[in-house]
């Protein structure tokens, strides 16, 4: 005779031991969402990596007729970097805020032979919306206004002074998700406008607006 009550018994053993292991991960997904759970899956840490590309302007200078110059602001292209915090409600509604620097040279025609050295340091504050997923990819466009610090280095700064312009920037891009929707690569390209930087010397002073072509990739982390 078939011995029938083996079975039965490893199959009740394996039963017992698959509803041991579950029940923690039943009751887990029970818990609810917490109000801080819930805000912190809305954020997005992102750093990039950035090219710095500045449009070249000329003006006459602030000092006295007799002494007024035509001058060309040329600033270098550079590299720098760009980090990112969102906070995104729905795809339509998030904000960002962002902190960018780079270093560059910036010359003068007639004045400052060799240019001078200076970094830039944006602080911004903008909106964000997304559009629908694209073959995986997720399109997003950003605006915002803030602020631009040039500040003269110690050692190339000519002895020129720190400098703050008001700044606006646009930022459209797609963030492709990588193992998973927490992990991912970014790439943008973002357009910061503000006037010529002058460091307060009005030899420098050309009153022009300029801008920054800022092209970029790196990651994403969603929290």
């Amino acid at each position: 005779m078939l011995n029938l009550s083996r079975p039965r018994s490893v199959a009740t053993l394996a039963l017992a031991i698959l509803t041991v292991v579950a029940a923690p991960l039943l009751s887990a997904q029970a818990i609810p969402e917490s109000p801080l759970q819930h805000h912190l899956s809305r954020l997005e840490l992102g750093v990039t990596a950035i090219g710095q590309i500045t449009k070249e302007v000329t003006g006459l200078n602030a000092l006295n007729p007799p002494l007024r110059q035509s001058v060309t602001q040329r600033a270098s292209t550079t590299v720098g970097f760009l980090a990112t915090l969102r906070y995104v409600k729905s795809p339509l509604i998030g904000f960002e805020g962002n902190y960018s620097q780079a270093r560059f040279t910036q010359n003068y025609t007639n004045y400052i032979p060799g240019g001078a050295q200076a970094k830039a340091s944006e602080y911004s504050l903008g909106y964000v919306a997304h559009t629908p997923s694209i073959f995986g990819l997720k399109p997003f466009a950003a605006v915002g206004v803030g602020s631009m610090a040039f500040r003269p280095t110690a050692g190339g700064g000519q002895g020129l002074l720190t400098q703050a312009r008001m700044v606006y920037y646009y930022n459209v891009g797609i963030d492709d998700a990588l193992f998973s929707k927490h992990f991912g690569v970014r790439l943008h390209l973002r357009q910061a406008f503000y006037k010529a930087p002058d460091f307060g010397a009005n030899y420098l002073t050309i009153q022009q607006q300029t801008n920054t072509l800022e092209p970029g990739v790196g990651f994403f982390l969603k929290f």
